[in-house]
């Protein structure tokens, strides 16, 4: 039996502010304001100018260190970052755990320490645990970028995709969001809503009751954009704008929060058929990696209506104006 409910009416939207000063980390998007994510689109749309150069060089960031220390598996975040980094002329250092001291028992924080020591001006780190980036950023001094820890946040990945649906739609207010699939685990999704509420857009979360959150306000906290919770895809995806769909991981079966992957593709999967439900101009987008042919039909995923490859492309953008705005020395604080 489907469960619909809003959880928070939209007010009316609150006018832009000016220029934001320098922030010194990027761990979430609870602490943003809507002026200081649209000067972050802004700057990532001119680097994209830059990376439609012949030349994708600029001396930006020269003289600059960023590490990239992963602890866990990554293609496109730890990627997109290497490359902005270059394109911006810093000296970039990838680390994973493999490679660092960690095995020896060393601890995260005297990792962090270390690398302070050694120059690094950005730290941009992924850990499987909740609030290891905020645990950094409180014991050095070292700008920290937050590229995804546990369950908890995905700031990086939540901007890209703001970036993704103003390009195309241009706008981001008034928008209504369909955000699809293991809620309840995804610090993509935890962050979307905050980015996309901030700035004004509707969402509405659905999924299996087992893998949404029981509090939503306590998960997602207050913004301006609405917030509705939904079990049934059909109701969820009636005049949706945009259709996100997040990756099924196989161990949700094995827990017991799924009764089989066949159930959810009949359930859940964002398809050719459901999708006309939503508005004619609807896309979809998926943070990655994909489960192509259960989250999403392999049609809709490589199709006129996807976005995905989109996401991707602007992941490098957003990534060079938020190294640029923590490390550029022509910024002022």
């Amino acid at each position: 039996m489907a469960v619909s409910r809003v959880v928070e009416e939209r007010p009316a939207p609150s006018e832009l502010l000016g220029t934001e000063p320098r922030r010194q980390h990027v761990l979430d998007l609870d602490d943003f304001s809507a002026a200081e994510i649209e000067q972050t689109l802004e700057t990532a749309d001119a680097m994209a100018e830059v990376l439609g150069r012949q030349i994708r060089k600029v001396p930006t960031l020269r003289g600059r260190t960023i590490v990239t220390l992963f602890y866990e598996p990554s293609t496109r975040t730890r990627a997109s970052f290497e490359q902005a980094g270059k394109i911006l002329s810093a000296d970039v250092i990838n680390l994973t755990s493999s490679e660092s001291s960690s095995r020896k028992g060393e601890s995260l924080v005297d990792t962090a320490r270390t690398l302070e020591a050694m120059g690094a001006d950005i730290i941009v780190l992924r850990h499987s645990m909740s609030g290891a980036p905020y645990l950094v950023a409180r014991h050095t001094s070292i700008s920290v970028i937050n590229a995804g820890d546990g369950w908890h946040a995905h700031p990086t990945q939540a901007l890209l995709d703001l970036h993704t649906i103003k390009q195309r739609f241009k706008r981001i207010q008034g928008l209504k969001v369909v955000i699809v699939g293991d809620i309840l685990h995804s610090r993509v999704a935890r962050s979307n809503v905050w980015g996309l509420r901030t700035m004004g857009a509707d969402v509405t979360l659905c999924g299996p009751p087992t893998l949404l959150p029981t509090d939503v306000l306590e998960a997602f906290g207050k913004a301006p954009g609405g917030l509705a919770i939904e079990t049934d895809l059909d109701t969820a995806l009636d005049g949706a704008d945009v259709v996100m769909a997040l990756r099924i991981q196989h161990e949700r079966q094995t827990a017991g929060l799924l009764p089989s992957v066949r159930e959810y593709i009949r359930c859940y999967q964002v398809n050719e058929e459901r999708m006309g439900r939503a508005k004619e101009t609807a896309l979809v987008m998926h943070p990655g990696p994909m489960n192509d042919g259960v989250e999403i039909s392999h049609g809709l995923a490589h199709g006129a209506r996807s976005l995905v490859e989109s996401q991707v492309t602007n992941g490098v953008a957003v990534r060079m104006a938020l190294l640029y705005m923590l490390a550029s020395p022509g910024v002022e604080s």
